[in-house]
């Protein structure tokens, strides 16, 4: 594996949990509600935000303006010298309902709850499988521009990790095939998978990365998640199927045990 810690440690961690301004620049962004209409935010925890951030920036790689958005955990200031786990959202979302969904939240209640403390940053990848179409390439935007705007904030790219969730955790997957020994780990809730397509051929790219994969048992996506996990070429660090269904109400329920894994994934002993 290209870091240090040990599928072991991944396997240990988390077992048992259960306003905008201006960025270098970059224009404000608003705290509002998507109009898509991405549905209930999940049950979130009594825990402040810290430093969440919305912006609008250029995205090249996309050809045009996209909502970019970061946390840190609260009592961490504006996350200066923290590791980032990159944030892909589903089809029926975008980087702008990320407040509401209170994922700042649960990232300070995660650091409170013994997580490593970690940063989250995430853009609008609309509705593309964050695959390249045509001239816009949101892939390429996660790839390139995200960790870029990620180290105009101070945050530490040289450690990184992937979170997403339906369509977001098929890409969250596909970029980690892509781009072998880049993240330190993945974690995808209920991916928009199925045998025969890009995830499923390219598993045996993920050889080294670990893996965590969360789905409800009434999620009709379960069965083709249960069948990527067997065709990972190791064992997911985390395979975990409980009652839910393909929303918030199941997802809410699994980001404090996927959290507390990326935060192991992305501090390694020794590091700071």
């Amino acid at each position: 594996m290209a870091h240090a810690l040990t599928r072991r440690r991944l396997l240990l961690a988390g077992a048992g949990t259960a306003g905008a301004t201006v960025v270098g620049g970059l224009a404000v962004g608003h705290l509002s509600r998507s109009r898509r209409g991405p549905g209930p935010a999940p049950a979130q925890p009594d825990a402040p935000a810290g430093d969440e951030r919305l912006v609008r920036v250029h995205s090249a790689a996309r050809g045009r303006e996209v909502d970019f958005w970061t946390a840190v955990p609260e009592g961490y200031g504006d996350g200066s010298g923290l590791p980032v786990c990159l944030v892909l959202h589903g089809a029926s979302a975008t980087a702008r309902d990320f407040p509401r969904f209170g994922f700042a939240r649960f990232l300070t209640d995660a650091v409170r709850r013994g997580a490593p403390p970690f940063a989250l940053a995430g853009a609008t990848g609309d509705r593309l499988s964050w695959r390249r179409s045509g001239e816009d390439d949101p892939q390429r935007m996660i790839r390139e521009e995200v960790p870029a705007w990620c180290a105009r904030r101070g945050f530490d790219t040289g450690r990184v990790a992937v979170w997403g969730w339906s369509m977001g955790g098929f890409g969250a997957l596909l970029l980690a095939e892509t781009y072998p020994g880049w993240l330190r780990a993945v974690a995808a809730f209920s991916p928009a998978v199925r045998p025969g397509d890009a995830v499923f051929a390219g598993a045996e790219q993920l050889r080294g990365t670990p893996v965590g994969l969360w789905c409800g048992r009434q999620d009709s996506f379960l069965g083709d998640v249960r069948a990527l996990a067997e065709a990972l070429p190791e064992p997911p660090v985390r395979a975990d199927w409980a009652d839910g269904r393909h929303n918030f109400a199941y997802w809410g329920t699994v980001i404090p045990d996927a959290f507390a894994l990326l935060g192991a994934a992305l501090t390694a002993p020794g590091e700071a």
